[in-house]
């Protein structure tokens, strides 16, 4: 598991120092100051293969001497310390000979939809390395990777490498593992059936249904689910749904196709799981933001009760937060705010407090609103409280005036809004043309 990750003139930042929790992590802050950025770089840290493009030194820092030093606790042993140097003339990062990769699992779900997994069994085809060279790599000499990268597509329909499938995909695996199921406890499809239950939002359980044939011109069966409305193939589910069908299935196939490999390489298989999840509330709706946090702790359970389970994950929801609450512990748990100050980005590990609610969360310093309201009615009411305590300078132009101010107030306000009260009290009885 990551312990801390320590960056060096390579980012949006000079210096982003992080110690992680061991078991729940959330990365907060405004767009653009590196919060995804510090996904792939701790996906590379642990696993030595980038899920995109390499991260570069910050620009303008001449003489500047990039590093990455990231730490981590081994399974069953001690914390190791590694650091990784840029260097300039073959525009590589470079890590010590003796480089030791991260004993656990780690699935990483990008926010494009596609995956990356990292198994210390497994060796996959390292695509990044084919990819960069001017001729075909033949099978026998393509370089192997305990990192597999699959796209959106291949999560779904497979990956093939020179004839071989590191991974056939969502539709075929789901698929087969229904088939050979025959209603008895098989894993692979009991713990599928079992993980979406934990996984789906409050009262909608995604339940399985039949395998159907689709399409006359494809030969697969496709996976269906029950929705209310009758069985409906995953290929056609919403967005918000191929989602967690996404990370419910790769959380499984990692999971079964590691300890598969674990008995043939005659190994114990791993105990500890690292999950990296871009933007967690990406899609879902907001009955569904409130219930995915605790459902994935909830899910390593499902696939084996001794697993240890690492979150890391960026968020801009104020229920995924809010849903923390009851769980965090500042022993195991952390929250982390990127913030921009004299124009480059910093990392702060905030104090954690409860906010009570999504409105509570958004005027927090984690999202920094005034109000929780729309730009409109955030001006009228601080414009009505400046009224209220006689600072006439503070009033923006249009809302000069009482009658103004309870206009616009009038025209943005719903009649339940909680500051009414302290504005008809205070103000006059007022009376304004129709």
């Amino acid at each position: 598991m990551l312990t801390e990750l320590r960056l060096k003139s390579i980012g949006p930042g000079p210096l982003f120092d992080a110690k992680f929790g061991t078991r729940l992590n959330f990365l907060t802050g405004d767009n653009g100051l590196g919060k995804s950025f510090l996904l792939d770089v701790a996906w590379w840290a642990a696993t030595g293969s980038w899920s995109g493009e390499p991260a570069l030194p910050s620009p303008d820092k001449k003489g500047a001497r990039p590093q990455i030093t990231a730490s981590f606790q081994t399974e069953g042993g001690p914390v190791v310390k590694l650091t990784s140097r840029f260097d300039f003339k073959t525009q590589r990062w470079l890590r010590p000979r003796s480089t030791l990769l991260s004993s656990s699992i780690i699935i990483y779900a990008r926010i494009d939809g596609g995956f990356s997994v990292f198994d210390p069994v497994r060796e996959f085809p390292d695509r990044n390395l084919s990819q960069k060279l001017p001729y075909e790599v033949p099978a026998a000499l393509a370089r192997m990777s305990h990192a597999l990268h699959l796209t959106n597509e291949e999560v779904w329909s497979g990956f093939e490498f020179n004839g071989t499938f590191p991974c056939e995909g969502l539709i075929r695996d789901w698929g087969r593992w229904q088939r050979e199921s025959n209603g008895t406890s098989d894993r692979p499809f009991a713990s599928l059936q079992e993980v979406l239950r934990k996984l789906s939002p409050p009262h909608e359980e995604l339940n399985i249904g039949p395998l159907e044939r689709i399409s006359i011109s494809d030969s697969r069966d496709i996976p269906t689910l029950l929705l209310p409305y009758g069985a409906t193939p995953v290929t056609v589910a919403s967005e918000g749904m191929k989602r967690v069908l996404g990370l419910a299935y790769m959380l499984v196939w990692a999971w079964y196709e590691h300890v598969r490999a674990s008995k043939v390489a005659r190994q114990a298989s791993r105990r500890s799981m690292v999950v990296l999840i871009d933007e967690l509330e990406a899609h879902l709706h907001p009955r569904w933001q409130r219930a995915i946090l605790p459902a994935i702790l909830a899910v390593a359970k499902v696939l084996h009760p001794d697993i240890e389970l690492q979150l890391l994950t960026t968020t801009h929801s104020p229920l995924v937060l809010a849903s923390a609450e009851p769980l965090f512990k500042r022993s195991t748990d952390c929250c982390f705010l990127f913030v921009e100050k004299k124009r480059v980005a910093r990392l702060l590990k905030l104090h954690w407090a409860k906010q009570g609610d999504a409105v509570g969360w958004l005027t927090s310093e984690t999202f920094g609103l005034n109000q929780a309201r729309s730009q409109e009615a955030e001006t009228a009411i601080d414009a009505a409280e400046a009224f209220m305590r006689d600072d006439l300078t503070a009033l923006p132009s249009g809302l000069q005036t009482k009658g103004q101010i309870h206009r616009e107030l009038v025209r943005l306000l719903p009649d339940h809004d909680p500051f009414w009260p302290r504005w008809i009290v205070t103000a006059e009885p007022l009376r304004i043309p129709g």
